[in-house]
């Protein structure tokens, strides 16, 4: 069997693409497997992509990304399957999928772990936003022969189009990297939150809770991101993303927030902030949002809130009991190893390709 990977980014550069497909590569080779890897971006125009200015840089880098993709079409008759994570190309309709689907008549595995289909656009992307085709998504739904999704709000999106659509999470690998537990028995526990500077809006929902919460205990507040929100609290500290100290980073916290607006972007989030802060021992508070409350049990691996005041009074429990932190850490540690880790999970991934 040959398979052809094709993702947005280079590889081990893009945590979607890491978490979704990246960590199961071993997998594929111990099974003997043959595949290749083959992004849009290469790793020059990766490096500047989210930044601000070199356009004529990016749009080269983008040109060359579609001259690569049309040469790429004349090898893939030599592939048994086409895996396409969110999309071959950027911009514009889905040509690349529909001549791989009609004309070579391969099996596509489409995989996407967000909402893609709904329009967004950010202040990285504005300039480009009328070029994007949200509706892409359905057409290269309908032209697979299986459609991989990490929650089941996707899912049911996915349902409308292709037969075969497979559950399968968004996880850590709990061997190799995310395989440390987290010391709560600390005199003052840290509350910590990390994503994107596409995510940084739902920290709104949260902060004035943390500001009264720092009026009553010490507690640090820490943010990991790859952009400062520059928060006006008491006790605060931003840490910039980075791949190599990410674990340590995160293992500061002792406590894991992920608040969401309830609306069908945030349906299609797969809970991985959850899933990264359970799989070190970090309780996780979370909204009631999608897959939220299937990932964490309220009151047994973490908490769920809906208000303000849900959000402080749980808060305020796990600041002051280090024992009800470290029960909570190791049931939602044992979650993760079971339902949402890579030993777990890759049965289902091999069989995509079956």
């Amino acid at each position: 069997m040959k398979l052809l990977f094709m993702a947005p980014y280079p590889v081990d550069q893009s945590p979607s693409q890491r978490y979704r497909f990246e960590h199961y590569l071993p997998a594929l080779k111990e099974e003997n497997i043959t595949f290749h890897y083959k992004p849009f971006l290469d790793k020059k125009t990766w490096s500047i992509f989210f930044k601000p200015g070199f356009a004529l840089r990016k749009g080269w880098g983008v040109m060359w990304g579609y001259l690569r993709r049309f040469v790429l079409l004349f090898t893939i008759p030599g592939y048994d399957f086409v895996f396409i994570h969110r999309e071959a190309a950027p911009l514009g309709p889905p040509v690349f999928e529909w001549i791989i689907a009609k004309i070579f008549r391969k099996k596509i595995i489409y995989d996407f772990d967000d909402a893609i289909w709904i329009p967004s656009t950010s202040s990285y992307n504005k300039g480009v936003a009328w070029l994007k085709n949200f509706s892409k998504v359905s057409k290269i739904c309908r032209w697979s022969y299986k459609v991989a999704v990490g929650n089941d709000f996707l899912g049911d999106y996915a349902r409308r189009f292709c037969k075969q659509v497979i559950l399968l999470p968004t996880v850590v690998n709990t061997t190799a990297v995310h395989n440390q537990t987290q010391d709560q028995d600390v005199a003052q526990p840290a509350i910590g939150w990390t994503g994107t500077f596409s995510t940084l809006k739902f920290l709104d929902i949260i902060l004035p809770v943390l500001q009264e919460l720092q009026q009553e205990n010490g507690f640090i507040f820490y943010v990991i991101a790859d952009k400062d929100p520059v928060l006006p609290l008491a006790r605060y500290q931003f840490i910039p993303w980075s791949k190599e100290s990410e674990i340590k980073d995160l293992l500061r916290f002792h406590i894991g927030l992920m608040p969401l607006h309830d609306d069908d972007l945030s349906k299609g989030k797969c809970g991985f902030k959850a899933i990264q802060y359970m799989s070190l021992g970090i309780p996780a508070v979370v909204s009631p949002v999608g897959v939220n409350s299937v990932i964490v049990s309220h009151g047994e691996n973490g908490f769920v809130c809906n208000t303000p005041e849900e959000w402080k009074k749980q808060l305020l429990i796990l600041l002051q009991d280090h024992e009800l932190r470290k029960r909570m850490g190791q049931l939602a540690q044992q979650r993760i190893r079971d339902e949402y880790s890579v030993s777990a999970t890759r049965p289902i991934f091999i069989s995509l390709f079956s």
